[in-house]
């Protein structure tokens, strides 16, 4: 019988969850979808020393805004809990026994002095078959003296027991077959009574083989452990119930080489964060796409298309979407350039296919911190403008640049567009246009072009020079959308009070 897939995102809350760990959230989440599996959201917080206050809330939040819904975890439970590794000592204490009773670990007592000796001693040194004879361990020391220093209290770690010589495969739905030897791999820590937890990798073999996970799918960076995980499914005789392993692609930094990092973000103005974070120790703050604008469907299909492809050239892919075409063969081996501006590319396709009624929602907050009340416009004059100027933002916080006028009436005006299109008559040509649009009775687009074009044609006016004071009388600049949708929104008494205040305030330049 084929077993029920289920994977695991297992983020540390060490700091804000980078966009690479969103991506690895991502993907787990498509499979598991597609598969129609569970996907459990984990908290490895074994490393105490680097636990920050406030990351855990952060990271559900970030998938919550994304979309990424978690079926077990700390916040939804689950019959496999605790989803926290720092409530599940006892579970671990008594894994760390089992392979200490089966003799495929030890307890090391070595300080970090002795550590540091050995290392200055022999070049290249690692704690393996080698040199663990050397050492002070429950291998080279009596049981006696082993458990006195345990009742004394003094420090110790367990190590795994890693035999030399051994060619270990790895089956990676990526990348194939993997085989590394193991005469490369120290015995790695598993436990440390310092602090009574285990390290990263008993912890995660434990919880994965407990919590029946079935695929591990995580970044490349983890890929040189992968042959430990798989020694230690072994070790344990779980052999038989060993996930599969599915290790992605790295985020590599826009331009040059090397993986993406928050300082490339800092150092191009682009985000490397979902959301804003506030660090409690430093202070210091980092952006967030949503704090920057981004829509969560954008960032998804974005970041899904960052070392994946459907097959085919689609692009634009909705949630539901993306799970129905995703597949680890379409998934490349090498890194994926983190292309920013393809980012800003999503979100202006994704703003474009909003309903101007849900941007409104969006540009409202937008407008309050400008200085506008927007409950002083009713919501269809405030979506009407925005389906005028939609076309070009990239972000909702782009249209008070592109729509400030309709909210309120410039304050000065470009001083290039005056040179080159105010001149010593035009003031009586303004106040001539005043008097032809006071006698238009449809003051909607189509019939005021219509009208206000034929007046420019029987006075034998130059036509872009008119029409360009006129918008810069009402605009302030010689952009935005068609001047004739401008006025009708902004109605007859507001558009001659405009060009009546520009006549006055437009002066040549000397």
């Amino acid at each position: 019988m084929e077993r029920k897939v289920r994977v695991r995102f297992a983020p540390s809350p060490t700091g804000p969850l980078h966009i690479g760990g969103v991506r690895t959230a991502l993907y787990n989440y498509l499979f598991a979808r597609q598969q129609g599996g569970d996907m459990i959201l984990r908290i490895e917080d074994t490393d105490s020393q680097r636990f920050v206050p406030g990351a855990e809330d952060y990271i559900n939040e970030a998938l919550a805004w994304l979309g990424i819904k978690i079926d077990e975890g700390v916040r939804e439970g689950g019959k496999y809990g605790p989803y926290k590794q720092s409530e599940r000592r006892d579970i671990y204490r008594e894994h760390v026994k089992m392979l200490l009773d089966a003799g495929k670990a030890y307890i090391a007592f070595d300080t970090p002095e002795e550590l540091e000796a050995a290392r200055a001693a022999k070049a290249n040194f690692q704690y393996d078959a080698s040199t663990r004879g050397e050492m002070r361990n429950s291998l080279t020391m009596p049981k006696e003296e082993v458990d006195r220093l345990i009742a004394d209290g003094h420090k110790y770690v367990v190590r795994f027991k890693i035999d030399s010589g051994r060619d270990v495969e790895v089956n990676d739905l990526i990348r194939g077959k993997v085989t590394i030897n193991s005469s490369i791999l120290d015995d790695k820590v598993l436990y440390k009574s310092a602090d009574d937890l285990p390290t990263y990798h008993l912890a995660n073999i434990v919880d994965d083989h407990l919590m029946e996970v079935s695929h591990v799918i995580r970044g490349e960076e983890w890929l040189p452990s992968a042959p430990l995980h798989v020694l230690l499914y072994e070790a344990f005789g779980w052999k038989d119930s060993m996930p599969e392993f599915v290790h992605l692609p790295l985020l590599l930094k826009p331009d040059g080489k090397g993986k993406l990092s928050k300082r490339d973000g800092d150092r191009l103005g682009f985000p490397v964060f979902p959301l804003e974070w506030h660090d409690p120790k430093s202070g210091e703050i980092s952006s967030g796409y949503r704090e920057k604008g981004y829509l969560p469907h954008a960032v998804v299909n974005f970041l899904a298309l960052l070392g994946w492809n459907p097959g085919d050239d689609t692009e634009i892919m909705s949630m539901d979407e993306l799970i129905s075409k995703f597949s680890f063969a379409h998934c490349s081996r090498s890194g994926a350039k983190f292309d920013f501006e393809k980012g800003k590319w999503f979100n202006h396709k994704y703003l474009q296919e909003m309903p101007d009624n849900e941007l409104t929602v969006l540009y409202k907050p937008v407008l309050e911190a400008n200085g506008v009340d927007p409950n002083a416009f009713d919501d269809d004059y405030i979506a009407r403008v925005i389906s005028l100027v939609k076309g070009r933002i990239n972000f909702v916080s782009d249209l008070w640049d592109q729509s400030k006028y309709f909210f309120t009436e410039p304050e000065s005006y470009d001083e290039k567009a005056v040179k080159k299109r105010w001149s010593a008559e035009m003031p009586a040509i303004m106040k001539e246009l005043i008097e032809v649009l006071k006698g238009i009775d449809d003051f909607s687009s189509a019939a005021t072009e219509a009208i206000v074009l034929g007046w420019i044609a029987d006075k034998g006016y130059h036509l872009g020079n008119v029409m360009n004071a006129f918008r810069l009388t009402v605009v302030g600049e010689c952009k935005g959308p068609h001047m004739f949708d401008i006025t009708e929104l902004l109605g007859l008494d507001e558009t001659v009070r405009r060009i009546e205040r520009g006549i006055e305030r437009i002066k040549l330049p000397e």
